[in-house]
């Protein structure tokens, strides 16, 4: 029975929806791996066991010192959102040990983390999205221009983390400042989109060596301004409907996206690529190469409407690593 290291919670907002994710994930594989949930924060990387004790990881070769021997890991499977799991960081690290992982390898998910770097990268292959504009923190800009590019309302969002923290939706000039301020705490460039008035869909995808399995069309309906933060973990904040209540053809066309993005990009394991729907027309919004893992999230949703155990869905990651 192969060991399998779940690396969870990370140094970003989002540590604890990782370690909820990791719990997930690990009470599904342990019926076919020996698991293991790594804390990763900063420079502590540990193992709880089940008397709250803390057993310290081995950088040197991501091994487990406990009970007078050493446990080492076949794999990992990376559930850590935001950095050092999301962003290229941990895989290149993993990389150098020579240690297996379940998500995309370094570089893409360093292109993909940062979102204005993957729009741009996308634009070049007729992918179509919302105006966006980048600044950096220490740069001058003035506010009249940016808002002449994008237009009211604009959404102002780190351009490297997840979840929706630091996100705001700017309806007035007068609140453009503030929210670039907000988005700064997050994260050293802020993008400012233009807003599209369309439905919000998500798509997941996952292949392994063998297959592609692109997972059906989710929408979500926000109960708030947008699907900030609150309603994407707040019962009742949202309505996420699987799968979409859309025509055929937009459906297909979504899934179809999906997948070209996936491939474009090199990814692997399982990944969530975002939109909007305006009309029948689907503009590509970012894609998450760590997507939520809770009963909750949108991916084990999609998995279940497709037919798919989050067993199933998961082992596919994990024994991708080997094949």
């Amino acid at each position: 029975m192969k060991t399998i290291a779940i690396a969870a919670g990370g140094d970003s907002s989002e540590f604890e929806i990782s370690v909820k994710s990791a719990e997930e994930v690990g009470k599904i594989l342990s019926s076919r791996y020996i698991v293991y949930i790594i804390i990763i924060r900063g420079t502590n990387w540990y193992w709880e066991d089940q008397k709250g004790r803390y057993h310290n990881i081995d950088k040197n070769d991501f091994s487990l010192a406990y009970n007078d021997y050493r446990i080492k890991f076949d794999g990992v499977f990376i559930a850590i959102h935001g950095t050092p799991g999301e962003n290229g960081l941990l895989q290149g690290y993993f990389d150098m040990m020579s240690i297996p992982y379940s998500s995309c390898g370094a570089f893409c998910s360093a292109l993909t983390f940062n979102k204005q770097a993957c729009k741009l990268f996308l634009k070049e292959f007729g992918i179509t999205m919302a105006n966006a504009v980048l600044i950096r923190k220490g740069e001058t800009f003035d506010p009249v221009n940016l808002i002449n590019q994008t237009g009211l309302p604009c959404f102002v969002k780190p351009n490297d983390s997840g979840s929706s923290f630091g996100v705001t939706k700017v309806k007035k000039k007068e609140d453009l400042l503030s929210a670039i301020d907000t988005a700064f705490k997050e994260s050293d460039e802020v993008l400012i989109e233009a807003f599209m008035n369309g439905r919000e869909v998500a798509c997941g995808v996952v292949k392994t060596k063998s297959k592609t399995i692109v997972l059906p069309v989710t929408e979500i309906i926000s109960k708030n301004e947008f699907f900030d933060y609150e309603a994407k973990y707040t019962p009742g904040k949202s309505d996420e409907i699987t799968p979409a209540d859309m025509p055929l053809e937009v459906t297909n066309e979504i899934q179809r996206i999906s997948k070209f993005v996936y491939d474009l990009l090199g990814c692997k394991g399982i990944v969530r690529v975002d939109f909007i729907v305006i009309g029948e027309k689907p503009f590509f919004i970012e894609i998450n190469t760590i997507p939520g893992m809770t009963k909750g999230s949108l991916v084990p949703k999609q998995a279940a409407a497709a037919g798919i155990s989050l067993e199933k869905l998961y082992s596919m990651a994990v024994e991708n690593m080997f094949d």
